[in-house]
Formats: structure tokens, sequence, C-alpha cells
């Protein structure tokens, strides 16, 4: 059974489609990441599958109820944690995680056992009594997927969550998320890190309020067109032009290694070696390597840039 479900989902603002015919369905116990630029309609997706915003057309259903008719029905069975979450700076660990308690309506009966369980997994047991102005940034991400949880929702939504967190605090995240998972919850994340989507059970790629593509890692992996090739040269900023004018599908610069995408791998090996020298750079290694998804998104991009360019 699919906990969340689409059908041409669409807001527009003015002139802007902030989210374009939208469909898509995640089934229950499943993590789903939403992966896109900024401004790609991710927040806005998520806005109009927790009833905050109405569509200007299409359907969903969120829980079993649907996002438009029934919204306050079903936001008893979801959380939501957004970009920049409501805690209150000057309350207590505990008193935050309370007054989100008031808010769900959870029984006081029931409250102390769930408070308790989830202090013990978010790590956040020692800090109760602190108040939630003092806490790092990850544990403050930690303190809010507290708040959201608290009425135990069957559907969790997650605005890029773990954004400017330490890496040590993603992990530990992302471990949260992992162990909801065991107890059914549906959840749905949008991310800017690319290797945490790859931690998905499927994700989406949007852009520009568009869904480019939706499968598991390696199914949105098998998508990308051409083959890779990782090009270890000096200087590789400068390089990068120089193979873009060679005429390569696409070209990505990771740190000191370049992305190149070719349409077949031993011509564009040479092409690459050739372009190097005439720039006058060393080649110090070119090989086939395996995309990342990060490398498919950027193919994808491209690709919808070309489209849009050729039906202007």
């Amino acid at each position: 059974m699919d906990a969340i479900r689409a059908h041409g989902l669409t807001r527009i603002f003015g002139a802007n489609r902030a989210v374009d015919g939208l469909t898509l369905s995640v089934a229950e116990g499943e993590i789903f990441g939403l992966v896109g630029p900024d401004g790609a309609g991710k927040t806005t997706t998520m806005r109009l599958l927790t009833g905050i915003l109405d569509p200007t057309s299409g359907q969903a259903q969120v829980a079993g109820f649907d996002v438009v008719k029934d919204p306050e029905a079903m936001k008893d069975h979801i959380g939501y944690m957004s970009q920049r979450f409501g805690l209150y700076q000057d309350l207590t660990v505990m008193e935050n995680i309370g007054f989100y308690g008031d808010l769900y309506g959870v029984p006081r009966a029931d409250r102390a056992e769930r408070v308790d369980r989830l202090l013990a997994f978010s790590g956040l047991a020692p800090f109760k009594r602190r108040q939630a102005g003092n806490l790092s940034g990850g544990m403050k991400q930690k303190l809010g997927l507290c708040c959201a949880l608290i009425h135990t929702p069957r559907v969790l939504f997650l605005d890029e969550p773990t954004n400017g967190v330490d890496p040590v605090s993603r992990r530990d995240f992302w471990r949260i998320l992992y162990d909801l998972l065991k107890e059914k919850v549906t959840i749905f994340v949008s991310t800017a890190y690319l290797d945490e989507a790859e931690r998905c059970g499927r994700v989406g790629l949007m852009h520009q309020g568009k869904l480019l593509a939706c499968d598991t890692p390696a199914g949105v992996k098998r998508l990308m067109k051409g083959t890779l090739l990782e090009v270890r040269c000096t200087k590789a900023r400068q390089a990068a032009p120089a193979l873009r004018a060679a005429g390569v599908l696409s070209v990505a610069l990771f740190g000191d290694k370049l992305h190149v995408v070719v349409e077949n791998a031993e011509e564009g090996r040479r092409t690459v070696e050739a372009a190097l020298r005439a720039a006058g750079l060393s080649c110090e290694q070119v090989r086939v390597a395996e995309p990342s998804l990060e490398d498919v998104f950027t193919s994808a991009l491209g690709s919808a840039k070309d489209n849009a360019g050729g039906a202007a």
C-alpha cells in the first residue's frame, strides 16, 4: 500500500510553476529522497503534501487522506520538519518536546514513555535540561526530529534536515532514520547532499518543478547516457573548459579530478588526451569509472537544459 500518492500535482505562483505536474508514489515503510538544486520545487512539494499549501491542480493522498479535502485529519498521522523548524531557543529540550506534545494532543499518560524513548534513541537524554539555544546544530536537528515524532506519525516529512550540519551529526541523524524504518515509518526527505540520497530506497531527481527521474539509486545511475571517464591532470580547473570545447557530453569538477561523460570510452579517451595536450596540460590518468548519483544528476540537468533550449 502507498503511504504517499500524487498525480499531476501542480502549484503556480504568478508566472512561476514551482511544482509542475508531479506524479509519484511512496510505499509504506519506504525512505524516499527528493534531490534537486535550490529552487527546484522541493520545499513547495513538501508543503503541498503536508497540506500547508493547496495545489493549483492535481491530487495527492497521504496516509490515506486527501491533502485538500481532509488536511486536518491527515495532520494527525504525519510529522513535518521544515528547514527552519520552530524550536524555542529559551526552552529546554524537555520543554520543547512537551510543547509539541501539547500541540499534537498527545495524552499525558502516554507521553513519559514516548519522551524517554525519543531521548534515548536520539542521544539527547544527557541534555534534556539544556536550553535549545545552547545546543549544537546537529543536536538541534535531533531535537526537531523528536518534536516531529512525539505523536508517533505514520509518515515523516523532512525538508533538508541535515543542511549545514557537520558530517558526524549527519551520520548520526541517518542512523536514527534507519531505526525509524524498522518501525514501518514512511520517510520522505529532501536533501542537497547526493551521498545522502544514495542511502534512500528510491530517489527522485527534481529540476524546475519537474521530476526528471524516479527510481532506486542504482536504477537512476543506469539512466545516464554515455560512459563516465575519471580524468586526473594538472590544473583540473583550467582543463574543464578545454574539455567542454572538445565536444564531450558533460564535464564536472570533483576536487582534483574531472568527471567527463563521453559517448564511447576509447574515442572519448583519445579526445580527452588530445584536448589536454592542445591546452598545454599534462594528463596523469584517464579511466572508466562507475557514475555516482551526482554524475547522473549533472547529466540529467544537462539534458533538461538542452531540451529546453531546443524547444525555445
